[in-house]
């Protein structure tokens, strides 16, 4: 039994306490949950608190409530959705080795076609975004606050809302594996460049080489990672 402990904010303690306990392989894929009368009791919420966070971890790809039946633990990386990615980045204490990689193919995939967009929409808010970029410290955490930002003025500006929400689901995460990743000299090195690259495309409204730079410097983040990894 999981060793859990009583909570002071019932409904998020009970949907952490569960989602930690499927990511950790306490209740893996394919298992069933305790009955609901003793998993309130583990927990030390009451049934009402659980059966609402219980549907809300089925509304998310999490599991599988069928009346009368054991509740059952879903595959949720074939199942989940964007909330999946969030209480991955929230709940588990060691991502999957291949979890950044994977996130940085997604990136490589939308954010030419985001920034792409945004310099087609507005150049004028992304050439001001970009305005500073000269001065940017040469340390990691000022790159990591300036890439969060920038990619966030890009999707804004995109006009798609929908990259946005897929960023910001990666809030305080994307920036904490940045200074990781920025802490090499060559990243900040190629950033820098690509920063440049892409405030003379804004200024020039040239969508299509705003697209160029950063499907290239997104290929390059790829090279770095997999080298700062080893």
């Amino acid at each position: 039994m999981a060793d859990w402990v009583a909570p002071k904010r019932p409904a998020a303690y009970a949907e952490q306490a569960l989602v930690t306990a499927i990511l950790e392989g306490t209740y893996p894929p394919g298992s069933t949950l305790p009955g609901e009368r003793d998993l309130a009791a583990q927990l030390g919420v009451t049934r009402p608190t659980l059966r609402e966070t219980l549907q809300r971890l089925a509304c998310e790809g999490w599991l599988t409530i069928q009346q009368g039946k054991p509740t059952q633990v879903r595959d949720y990386w074939r199942d989940g959705g964007l909330s999946v990615l969030g209480a991955l980045v929230r709940y588990s204490p060691q991502l999957p080795p291949d979890f950044v990689p994977n996130l940085l193919e997604v990136r490589l995939a939308l954010a030419p076609v985001y920034t792409r967009a945004a310099v087609e929409n507005a150049p004028d808010t992304v050439a001001t975004c970009l305005a500073d970029q000269s001065d940017l410290d040469d340390d990691s955490e000022a790159f990591a606050s300036f890439d969060w930002s920038l990619h966030h003025t890009l999707t804004v500006a995109s006009g798609n809302p929908v990259y946005t929400l897929i960023l910001n689901g990666f809030s305080g995460f994307y920036e904490e594996m940045a200074c990781l990743y920025f802490a090499h000299p060559e990243a900040r090195a190629a950033s820098r460049a690509f920063y440049a690259d892409l405030l003379a495309a804004a200024e020039r409204q040239d969508a299509i080489a705003a697209e160029r730079v950063t499907r290239e410097v997104m290929q390059e983040s790829i090279f770095f990672w997999h080298k700062a990894s080893e």
